[in-house]
C-alpha cells in the first residue's frame, strides 16, 4: 500500500498545485464538466475524500451516510449543490486548508491498511487497494476538467498506470450499471505511456483488444472524452461496445460526452463547451 498512497499523495499534490496557483475569482470559472465551476470540482474531491475516511473510521455512519447521498446523486445529475451544502465550506482558501489536512489523514489510514481489507462505498464494496486507486482516479479525472477550463496542457507521469488499471478492471462494471449482460470475453490491453513504457492487461493474442496511448484511454474510461475524438485502436464487437459507454467510477449511471464536446484546443485557447 505504502506504494500506491505515495503516487495518491502525488496526485492530490498536482490538484492542489494546479488550484492553488488560480486567483479565487477565477474558482468560479466554469469547467467543461456538467457547468461545475473550479469551486465545485475542488468541493468535490475534498467532499468524497471525507466520505472516505468516514468510510474507513464509522463504516456504519457512513452506509446511512451513503443512502443519503445515492438518493441525491439519483435526484440531481450534477449534485454539487447538495454535496457543497453538506460539506458547508464556501470560501476556497479555507476549503484548502481543509483539505490539506483531510487527505493526510486518509492517506496515513490507507497506509496502515492491508491491501485486501474491505471497505464500504458507493457501489460494491472494494479491497484497501482498490479504494486507494479510486480516489487516485477520481482526483486524476476533476483536475483534468480544471486542466480543460484553464487551457493548460498536463503532463502525466507513471502513476497514470492505476487510472488505467481502474479502466480495465471496470470493464464488468460498466455493462452491470446500465443492467446489461457482461461479455464472457478475454480482454487484451496494450498501453504507451507516458514515457514510452508498455502497458498491458490480459492475454497477448485475444481478439477483443484496444491499443494506443494510455492518456486517451484513461479521459475515455473516465468521461472526460468521447472515444471517436480519440486515436485508440480497438478490435471486437464487445471492446468496441464497451468503450463507447465505459464508466470507470462507481455511483449513479453517468454517459460519456458526445463527440466534440470535451476537445481542447491548447492553441486557440479556447474550450469549445466552455462558455
Amino acid at each position: 500500500m505504502k506504494h500506491l498512497c505515495s503516487d495518491l499523495e502525488e496526485q492530490y499534490q498536482e490538484f492542489d498545485d494546479l488550484v492553488s496557483r488560480v486567483d479565487e475569482k477565477l474558482w468560479q470559472l466554469k469547467t467543461p464538466f456538467y457547468r461545475w465551476t473550479i469551486f465545485d470540482q475542488v468541493a468535490h474531491i475534498v467532499f468524497f475524500d471525507h466520505e472516505a475516511l468516514m468510510a474507513i473510521d464509522e463504516p456504519e455512519r457512513f452506509k446511512g451516510r451513503a443512502r443519503d447521498v445515492m438518493r441525491i446523486i439519483a435526484s440531481d445529475k450534477s449534485m454539487k449543490n447538495h454535496t457543497n451544502s453538506l460539506l458547508g465550506i464556501k470560501k476556497p482558501s479555507k476549503l484548502l486548508t481543509y483539505w490539506r489536512h483531510l487527505r493526510m489523514h486518509l492517506i496515513a489510514r490507507l497506509n496502515k491498511m492491508s491491501p485486501e481489507n474491505r471497505i464500504s462505498w458507493y457501489g460494491p464494496d472494494m479491497n484497501a487497494r482498490s479504494f486507494a486507486t479510486a480516489r487516485l482516479m477520481e482526483t486524476w479525472s476533476h483536475a483534468q476538467d480544471i486542466f480543460d477550463a484553464l487551457c493548460i496542457r498536463r503532463k502525466n507521469h507513471a502513476r497514470l498506470k492505476h487510472v488505467a488499471h481502474m479502466g480495465v478492471t471496470t470493464f464488468n462494471w460498466s455493462f452491470i450499471i446500465r443492467k446489461q449482460k457482461v461479455p464472457n470475453i478475454t480482454l487484451r490491453v496494450e498501453l504507451k505511456g507516458p514515457s514510452g513504457e508498455l502497458w498491458e492487461w490480459g492475454r497477448p493474442g485475444a481478439t477483443e483488444k484496444v491499443w494506443g496511448c494510455a492518456e486517451e484511454f484513461c479521459l475515455v474510461v473516465t468521461q472526460r472524452r468521447n472515444l471517436k475524438d480519440t486515436r485508440l485502436k480497438y478490435q471486437g464487437k464487445n471492446v468496441t461496445k464497451w468503450l463507447a459507454m465505459a464508466q470507470a467510477f462507481a455511483g449513479g449511471l453517468q454517459a460519456p460526452p458526445l463527440p466534440g464536446v470535451r476537445v481542447v484546443d491548447y492553441k486557440s485557447n479556447k474550450v469549445q463547451d466552455r462558455v
